[in-house]
Protein backbone atom coordinates (compact mmCIF):
# COMPACT_ATOMS: atom_id res chain seq x y z
CA UNK A 1 0.00 0.00 0.00
CA UNK A 2 1.31 3.46 -0.90
CA UNK A 3 2.20 5.86 1.92
CA UNK A 4 -0.59 8.30 0.99
CA UNK A 5 -3.11 5.45 1.05
CA UNK A 6 -1.86 4.37 4.47
CA UNK A 7 -2.35 7.90 5.79
CA UNK A 8 -5.89 8.01 4.43
CA UNK A 9 -6.74 4.57 5.81
CA UNK A 10 -5.66 5.69 9.30
CA UNK A 11 -7.59 8.97 8.97
CA UNK A 12 -10.72 7.10 7.87
CA UNK A 13 -10.50 4.69 10.81
CA UNK A 14 -10.16 7.52 13.35
CA UNK A 15 -12.99 9.52 11.76
CA UNK A 16 -15.23 6.44 11.99
CA UNK A 17 -14.47 6.23 15.73
CA UNK A 18 -14.86 9.95 16.43
CA UNK A 19 -17.04 12.63 14.84
CA UNK A 20 -15.03 15.59 16.18
CA UNK A 21 -12.72 17.53 13.83
CA UNK A 22 -9.61 18.65 15.73
CA UNK A 23 -7.92 21.91 14.77
CA UNK A 24 -4.95 21.60 17.13
CA UNK A 25 -2.59 18.65 17.59
CA UNK A 26 -0.63 17.93 20.77
CA UNK A 27 2.39 15.66 21.01
CA UNK A 28 3.02 14.90 24.68
CA UNK A 29 6.58 13.86 25.49
CA UNK A 30 8.11 11.71 28.24
CA UNK A 31 6.35 12.25 31.56
CA UNK A 32 4.04 14.91 30.10
CA UNK A 33 1.25 12.64 28.88
CA UNK A 34 -1.04 13.26 31.87
CA UNK A 35 -2.32 16.40 30.16
CA UNK A 36 -4.29 14.02 27.97
CA UNK A 37 -6.32 13.04 31.04
CA UNK A 38 -7.65 16.63 31.23
CA UNK A 39 -9.34 16.36 27.83
CA UNK A 40 -13.15 16.54 28.11
CA UNK A 41 -15.52 14.19 26.26
CA UNK A 42 -12.57 12.09 25.11
CA UNK A 43 -12.43 9.47 22.43
CA UNK A 44 -9.41 7.28 23.26
CA UNK A 45 -7.88 5.11 20.56
CA UNK A 46 -4.84 2.95 21.28
CA UNK A 47 -2.11 3.08 18.65
CA UNK A 48 -2.27 -0.67 18.09
CA UNK A 49 -5.91 -0.30 17.00
CA UNK A 50 -5.15 2.24 14.27
CA UNK A 51 -4.23 0.77 10.87
CA UNK A 52 -0.58 1.39 9.90
CA UNK A 53 0.36 3.07 13.21
CA UNK A 54 3.62 2.12 14.92
CA UNK A 55 3.50 1.22 18.64
CA UNK A 56 5.25 3.30 21.31
CA UNK A 57 7.79 1.31 23.34
CA UNK A 58 9.17 3.93 25.74
CA UNK A 59 8.43 4.08 29.47
CA UNK A 60 6.31 7.14 30.26
CA UNK A 61 4.43 6.95 26.95
CA UNK A 62 0.87 5.58 27.11
CA UNK A 63 0.63 4.93 23.39
CA UNK A 64 -2.80 6.30 22.53
CA UNK A 65 -4.62 9.11 20.74
CA UNK A 66 -7.10 11.21 22.70
CA UNK A 67 -9.57 13.41 20.82
CA UNK A 68 -11.82 15.84 22.67
CA UNK A 69 -12.03 19.35 24.13
CA UNK A 70 -9.25 21.12 26.01
CA UNK A 71 -9.09 24.85 26.71
CA UNK A 72 -12.29 25.29 24.72
CA UNK A 73 -10.72 23.82 21.57
CA UNK A 74 -11.13 20.46 19.85
CA UNK A 75 -7.73 18.77 20.03
CA UNK A 76 -6.10 15.48 19.13
CA UNK A 77 -3.36 14.51 21.57
CA UNK A 78 -0.68 11.88 21.21
CA UNK A 79 0.04 10.38 24.62
CA UNK A 80 3.44 9.09 23.62
CA UNK A 81 5.38 9.47 20.40
CA UNK A 82 7.71 7.39 18.26
CA UNK A 83 11.47 7.83 18.09
CA UNK A 84 14.10 7.04 15.50
CA UNK A 85 16.12 5.18 18.16
CA UNK A 86 13.29 2.66 18.58
CA UNK A 87 14.26 1.35 15.16
CA UNK A 88 11.43 2.90 13.18
CA UNK A 89 12.14 4.48 9.80
CA UNK A 90 11.62 8.23 10.00
CA UNK A 91 8.58 7.97 7.71
CA UNK A 92 6.97 5.87 10.46
CA UNK A 93 8.13 8.23 13.21
CA UNK A 94 6.32 11.14 11.56
CA UNK A 95 3.35 9.13 10.29
CA UNK A 96 1.03 10.23 13.15
CA UNK A 97 1.71 13.89 12.34
CA UNK A 98 0.65 13.26 8.75
CA UNK A 99 -2.50 11.58 10.08
CA UNK A 100 -3.30 14.43 12.48
CA UNK A 101 -2.98 16.88 9.60
CA UNK A 102 -5.29 14.62 7.59
CA UNK A 103 -7.80 14.90 10.45
CA UNK A 104 -7.79 18.67 10.02
CA UNK A 105 -5.28 20.23 12.44
CA UNK A 106 -3.84 23.63 11.51
CA UNK A 107 -1.63 24.08 14.59
CA UNK A 108 0.70 21.65 16.37
CA UNK A 109 2.00 21.95 19.94
CA UNK A 110 4.96 19.61 20.29
CA UNK A 111 6.52 18.92 23.69
CA UNK A 112 9.50 16.93 24.92
CA UNK A 113 11.79 16.19 27.83
CA UNK A 114 15.24 17.63 27.17
CA UNK A 115 18.66 17.99 28.74
CA UNK A 116 19.71 21.53 29.57
CA UNK A 117 22.84 22.76 27.79
CA UNK A 118 22.52 26.43 28.76
CA UNK A 119 24.13 26.63 32.20
CA UNK A 120 21.59 29.27 33.24
CA UNK A 121 18.86 26.62 33.03
CA UNK A 122 17.71 24.44 35.94
CA UNK A 123 15.89 21.09 35.98
CA UNK A 124 12.17 21.82 35.94
CA UNK A 125 12.44 24.84 33.61
CA UNK A 126 10.12 25.08 30.62
CA UNK A 127 11.81 26.25 27.41
CA UNK A 128 10.00 27.66 24.41
CA UNK A 129 11.77 26.33 21.31
CA UNK A 130 12.63 29.18 18.96
CA UNK A 131 14.68 27.09 16.52
CA UNK A 132 16.34 23.71 16.21
CA UNK A 133 19.54 22.07 15.02
CA UNK A 134 19.18 18.74 13.22
CA UNK A 135 22.34 16.96 14.37
CA UNK A 136 21.11 13.45 13.59
CA UNK A 137 22.12 13.46 9.94
CA UNK A 138 18.63 12.22 9.07
CA UNK A 139 15.55 13.84 7.55
CA UNK A 140 12.01 12.43 7.19
CA UNK A 141 11.64 14.06 3.76
CA UNK A 142 14.49 12.08 2.18
CA UNK A 143 13.14 10.01 -0.71
CA UNK A 144 10.42 10.68 -3.24
CA UNK A 145 8.54 13.85 -2.35
CA UNK A 146 4.85 13.59 -1.50
CA UNK A 147 3.88 16.33 -3.94
CA UNK A 148 0.24 16.33 -2.83
CA UNK A 149 1.32 17.27 0.71
CA UNK A 150 4.10 19.80 0.25
CA UNK A 151 7.06 21.06 -1.81
CA UNK A 152 10.30 19.18 -2.54
CA UNK A 153 12.39 21.86 -0.79
CA UNK A 154 10.98 23.15 2.49
CA UNK A 155 11.74 26.55 4.02
CA UNK A 156 12.60 26.09 7.72
CA UNK A 157 13.20 29.79 8.45
CA UNK A 158 10.07 29.98 10.60
CA UNK A 159 9.54 26.36 11.56
CA UNK A 160 8.46 27.57 15.02
CA UNK A 161 5.67 30.11 14.60
CA UNK A 162 6.56 33.56 15.95
CA UNK A 163 2.96 34.45 16.80
CA UNK A 164 2.57 31.26 18.84
CA UNK A 165 5.90 31.92 20.59
CA UNK A 166 4.72 35.43 21.51
CA UNK A 167 1.41 34.01 22.73
CA UNK A 168 3.21 31.47 24.93
CA UNK A 169 5.33 34.24 26.47
CA UNK A 170 2.25 36.37 27.19
CA UNK A 171 0.51 33.39 28.79
CA UNK A 172 3.61 32.68 30.88
CA UNK A 173 3.60 36.27 32.13
CA UNK A 174 -0.13 36.10 32.89
CA UNK A 175 0.23 32.86 34.89
CA UNK A 176 3.50 33.98 36.51
CA UNK A 177 5.26 31.00 34.95
CA UNK A 178 8.88 31.77 34.14
CA UNK A 179 9.80 30.54 30.67
CA UNK A 180 13.18 30.03 29.06
CA UNK A 181 13.65 30.33 25.32
CA UNK A 182 16.25 28.60 23.21
CA UNK A 183 17.43 26.26 20.48
CA UNK A 184 16.75 22.51 20.64
CA UNK A 185 19.33 20.14 19.18
CA UNK A 186 18.29 16.67 17.98
CA UNK A 187 20.54 13.67 18.59
CA UNK A 188 19.38 10.20 17.54
CA UNK A 189 19.78 8.56 20.98
CA UNK A 190 19.21 6.21 22.69
CA UNK A 191 22.50 7.05 24.38
CA UNK A 192 22.58 10.31 26.28
CA UNK A 193 25.07 12.80 24.88
CA UNK A 194 28.68 12.67 26.05
CA UNK A 195 30.17 15.68 27.88
CA UNK A 196 32.15 16.47 24.70
CA UNK A 197 28.98 16.37 22.59
CA UNK A 198 27.25 18.69 25.05
CA UNK A 199 30.19 21.09 24.84
CA UNK A 200 29.91 20.96 21.05
CA UNK A 201 26.16 21.60 21.25
CA UNK A 202 26.81 24.72 23.34
CA UNK A 203 29.43 25.99 20.89
CA UNK A 204 26.95 25.49 18.02
CA UNK A 205 24.31 27.53 19.85
CA UNK A 206 22.06 24.86 21.37
CA UNK A 207 20.25 25.51 24.63
CA UNK A 208 18.90 21.98 25.11
CA UNK A 209 19.41 18.51 23.64
CA UNK A 210 17.02 15.65 23.06
CA UNK A 211 16.03 12.63 20.98
CA UNK A 212 12.76 13.68 19.32
CA UNK A 213 10.65 16.57 17.99
CA UNK A 214 12.74 17.70 15.00
CA UNK A 215 11.38 15.10 12.51
CA UNK A 216 7.81 15.97 13.51
CA UNK A 217 8.45 19.70 13.09
CA UNK A 218 10.03 19.16 9.67
CA UNK A 219 6.95 17.30 8.46
CA UNK A 220 4.62 19.94 9.94
CA UNK A 221 6.61 22.59 8.05
CA UNK A 222 6.32 20.49 4.87
CA UNK A 223 2.53 20.81 5.18
CA UNK A 224 2.50 24.47 6.33
CA UNK A 225 1.29 23.71 9.85
CA UNK A 226 2.02 26.29 12.56
CA UNK A 227 4.18 24.84 15.35
CA UNK A 228 4.78 25.74 18.98
CA UNK A 229 7.53 23.74 20.72
CA UNK A 230 7.95 23.41 24.49
CA UNK A 231 10.80 21.52 26.19
CA UNK A 232 10.71 20.45 29.80
CA UNK A 233 14.31 20.65 31.03
CA UNK A 234 14.40 17.46 33.08
CA UNK A 235 18.13 17.38 33.81
CA UNK A 236 21.31 19.23 33.01
CA UNK A 237 23.10 17.57 30.13
CA UNK A 238 26.20 15.43 30.60
CA UNK A 239 29.32 17.06 31.99
CA UNK A 240 27.60 20.08 33.56
CA UNK A 241 26.88 18.64 37.03
CA UNK A 242 29.26 15.67 36.79
CA UNK A 243 26.55 13.13 37.63
CA UNK A 244 25.20 10.14 35.70
CA UNK A 245 21.97 10.48 33.69
CA UNK A 246 18.99 8.12 33.71
CA UNK A 247 15.43 7.97 32.33
CA UNK A 248 13.92 7.72 35.82
CA UNK A 249 15.16 11.24 36.57
CA UNK A 250 13.58 12.47 33.34
CA UNK A 251 10.17 11.06 34.32
CA UNK A 252 10.52 12.25 37.93
CA UNK A 253 11.28 15.86 36.95
CA UNK A 254 8.51 15.86 34.34
CA UNK A 255 6.02 14.80 37.00
CA UNK A 256 7.23 17.58 39.33
CA UNK A 257 6.49 20.28 36.75
CA UNK A 258 3.37 18.76 35.22
CA UNK A 259 0.98 21.17 36.97
CA UNK A 260 2.90 24.19 35.65
CA UNK A 261 3.16 22.62 32.20
CA UNK A 262 -0.54 21.74 32.05
CA UNK A 263 -1.69 25.20 33.16
CA UNK A 264 0.55 26.80 30.54
CA UNK A 265 -0.63 24.64 27.64
CA UNK A 266 -4.33 24.87 28.54
CA UNK A 267 -4.16 28.68 28.77
CA UNK A 268 -2.31 28.81 25.43
CA UNK A 269 -5.14 26.75 23.91
CA UNK A 270 -7.75 29.09 25.39
CA UNK A 271 -6.05 32.00 23.63
CA UNK A 272 -5.32 30.35 20.28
Amino acid sequence: MRYMEKIQESVNYIEERCNKEPKIGLILGSGLGDLGEKIDNPTVIHYNEIPNFPVSTVEGHKGQLVIGELGGKVVVAMQGRFHYYEGYPLMDVVFPVRVMIGLGIKNLIVTNAAGGVDENFSPGDLMIIKDHINFAGQNPLIGKNLDDLGPRFVDMTRAYDKELIDLAKKVGDKLNISLQEGVYMWFTGPTYETPAEVKLARILGASAVGMSTVPEVIVASHQSIRVLGISCITNMAAGILDKPLNHEEVIETSMMVKDKFERLVIEILVNM
